[in-house]
C-alpha cells in the first residue's frame, strides 16, 4: 500500500505499515512540539521526522504530518509555527520558502465516489513549492499544485492549481493579481 499511496494510486491508509510509520511520525512531532526549544535541539527532531531538511532552514513548533519522510525542505527556508503538511504524497519545498503561521500543504485527498470512500480507498497527489516563495497565513494548498519561484500567495488563499513563477496570487480559489518583476 505504501507504494501505491506514493505513486498517487488509491491505497488503504489501515495498512498496518501504514499505521506504524503514521504512528512513528505522530511520536516524533510530539517530540517536536513538546521538548527543549533550543534550536539545536528543534533541527534534530526536525532531521528525524522529515526526509530531507537543508542548512538554515527552521520550522517552528507546533507542527504536524502524516509521515514526516515524505517532506522535502531546502536551504533557508522557514515554516512558522502551525503548520500542517499531509504528506501521503512528496511534498517539496525548495530553497528560501516562507510559509507564515497556519499553513496547510495537502497532498491527501480521497475518491469523489462515496462507495469507494466508505470502502477506505484514499489517494493523493504531490505538492511542489519552489524557492523563493512566500505563503501568507492561512494559505491551503490542494492535492497535485506546483507553486512556480518566487510567487506570493496572499493570507487566507486557497490554491487549487498551479500557478505560475513571479506571480502575486489571492483568493478563494487562487486568482493571479499582477507579474511580480523584483526576480
Amino acid at each position: 500500500m505504501r507504494e501505491r499511496m506514493l505513486a498517487g494510486e488509491l491505497y488503504q491508509a489501515e495498512d498496518a505499515e501504514l499505521i506504524g510509520l503514521r504512528k512513528e511520525a505522530a511520536r516524533r512531532c510530539h517530540a517536536l512540539n513538546t521538548g527543549e526549544p533550543d534550536p539545536d535541539v528543534l533541527r534534530r527532531h526536525l532531521e528525524g521526522l522529515l526526509g530531507a531538511v537543508g542548512a538554515g532552514t527552521f520550522v517552528l513548533p507546533p507542527f504536524r504530518c502524516d509521515y514526516g519522510s515524505n517532506i522535502s525542505i531546502g536551504v533557508r527556508s522557514f515554516v512558522n509555527f502551525g503548520g500542517a503538511f499531509l504528506d501521503t504524497c512528496a511534498i517539496t519545498l525548495g530553497d528560501d520558502v516562507l510559509l507564515a503561521t497556519n499553513v496547510q500543504l495537502l497532498s491527501a485527498t480521497h475518491p469523489l465516489e462515496a462507495a469507494t470512500r466508505r470502502a477506505g480507498w484514499e489517494m493523493g497527489a504531490p505538492i511542489t513549492i519552489g524557492h523563493g516563495v512566500w505563503l501568507g497565513g492561512g494559505v491551503i494548498v490542494c492535492p497535485g499544485v506546483t507553486i512556480g519561484a518566487r510567487t506570493v500567495v496572499g493570507a487566507g488563499t486557497v490554491v487549487t492549481k498551479d500557478l505560475p513563477p513571479d506571480v502575486l496570487a489571492v483568493g478563494n480559489s487562487a486568482q493571479i493579481v499582477r507579474t511580480l518583476n523584483d526576480t
